[in-house]
């Protein structure tokens, strides 16, 4: 085997460090008081988490949330744990927690942009950033939890599959044909060497193993297909015409049903309907590498790695995160069968959501150098992410980020989900700096990755927020750096 990189190699390091507290205290039957982010990764980082704590014989709890404030600050200082996990968020909120919570021992399994310096020997962090390995493309907070379950005990290989999961939840296939590299590679030849995952190459299209073909071709968004996208009779009628079955018995036919034969003629088909239209660059993005996990069943959303993603955020997005992480753990019945169900409601929500912000056109305003959805009391707060996810694939040649808010009432903040496009990250947008500062120069907090961000803003700075966002987002534009800590 060839020799790993020395930043990989001291990441790993790290992984042993970290793997070597969580044994001692299990061995020493002391509490474990476990906390994760609510979105796919996390969901998977919390599953991989659990199922080595489980292994281990260690008492544990999971909390799911949405970011790190006093009140979970309260929540830990109330179990007295022995030892605090913080997986896919906490990197962020390192000197509160300095200023919280100092002397409790605490490890961070992360892969978001640092803020903060970590000097305190109670706290150890796993976050490739440290290691000049950027945790927006190369590792999730799920791969980085995998690293220390492997490094507990090398069993943990088989939660691989789930770690990737994870990674294709925070769209880390940014490489060559949508593939997953560095770290996220060795994931990749842990699963396929173990027999639990199939890497092929094959048109990217979500639902290739659930949704019947001109479903599939219907939802589409990446690339966008004038004509057959959101036209489901069309892209029947466009079927149909290939001349192929599309019914096996009484069933419809999904994508991972049909023969090499049927798959070149579809693919065909699709690149010439494209060039017809005169979207030559598009036709690069219809093949792409497909994370088949090969243990389970076909036809369902657990066999396609990018649908198990989107299935386990809904489960943290509509409120029942423990169903995603039971199924990361290894529930196969009554977690999979509630959340296919959950799993539809998200759908309809997404819909429902994507609808109302393209009915009345102020509600997708146009700033200086941002887009801003005013989600407010019409969206949830939950589901604003992935809302500012969909809405950024149609401004894909813009410049201009999207930032999407929706109100807590409750907390009396706007919940912010920043996104932004490839072509504003080759000029120079680092949404996690631009969040980060944002927020913490009007009470709020906020940070995350350069292409994916979040804060958390009082309700009476949100006008100001976004003014400051606008000309922060103006000044990386013009090449300016705003000293982010830690940029790989």
């Amino acid at each position: 085997m060839a020799q790993q990189p020395e930043n990989i190699q001291k990441f790993l390091s790290q992984a042993q460090e970290a793997a070597n507290v969580i044994k001692d205290i299990a061995q020493k039957d002391g509490f474990i008081s476990c906390f994760s982010h609510l979105d796919a990764d996390g969901i998977a980082a919390a599953g991989i988490v659990g199922k080595m704590l489980q292994r281990i014989d260690a008492r544990f709890r999971i909390r799911v949330m949405q970011w790190v404030d006093d009140k979970i600050i309260a929540e830990v200082t109330a179990g007295k744990p022995q030892l605090v996990i913080m997986s896919d968020f906490g990197s962020g909120y390192i000197d509160l927690l300095n200023e919280k919570i100092p002397n409790n021992k605490i490890i961070i399994l992360d892969h978001h942009q640092i803020a903060g310096s970590n000097s305190n020997s109670n706290f150890i962090m796993l976050n490739p950033h440290n290691y000049g390995i950027d945790g927006a493309t190369d590792v999730s907070g799920s791969g980085v939890a995998y690293f220390a379950a492997k490094a507990v005990d090398s069993v943990n290989i088989d939660l691989a599959p789930i770690a990737l999961v994870g990674a294709l939840g925070d769209m880390q296939d940014k490489y060559e044909q949508r593939s997953l590299r560095c770290l996220n590679e060795i994931i990749v030849n842990d699963a396929v060497t173990s027999g639990l995952l199939k890497v092929e190459k094959d048109l990217t299209f979500f639902g290739r193993e659930t949704r019947p073909i001109h479903r599939m071709l219907a939802s589409t968004t990446n690339p966008f297909i004038p004509g057959l996208s959101g036209q489901e009779s069309d892209a029947l009628n466009f079927i149909t015409s290939l001349g192929f079955p599309i019914k096996q018995g009484d069933k419809l036919r999904a994508l991972c049903d049909l023969t090499p034969q049927e798959r070149k003629i579809l693919c065909s088909a699709i690149a010439d309907y494209l060039l017809s239209k005169g979207l030559h660059t598009d036709v690069d993005k219809l093949i792409g590498y497909i994370y088949v996990l090969t243990k389970e069943e076909p036809n369902t959303a657990l066999r396609d790695g990018r649908e198990f993603s989107v299935l386990l955020n809904s489960t943290g997005r509509m409120d029942r995160p423990s169903l995603g992480i039971a199924i990361c753990m290894g529930d196969r019945k009554t977690a999979l069968e509630e959340s296919d169900k959950i799993l539809e409601e998200y759908r309809k929500n997404i819909n429902k959501y994507i609808n109302w912000v393209q009915e009345k056109p102020e509600r997708l305003q146009e700033l200086q150098n941002i887009y801003v959805i005013h989600g407010e009391n019409a969206i949830n707060e939950k589901i604003i992410g992935t809302v500012s996810s969909i809405l950024v694939s149609t401004l894909a040649k813009n410049l201009k980020p999207l930032l999407a808010f929706a109100n807590i009432d409750a907390e009396k903040v706007a919940k912010f989900s920043g996104r932004t496009t490839e072509a504003a990250l080759l000029k120079g947008v680092n949404l996690g700096d631009v969040m980060r500062l944002a927020s913490e120069a009007h009470g709020g907090k906020g940070g995350g990755h350069n292409i994916a961000a979040g804060a958390q803003v009082p309700l009476d700075k949100i006008e100001a927020f976004l003014k400051t966002a606008d000309d922060l987002v103006g000044r990386q534009l013009n090449g300016e750096k705003l000293g982010s800590n830690n940029n790989p």
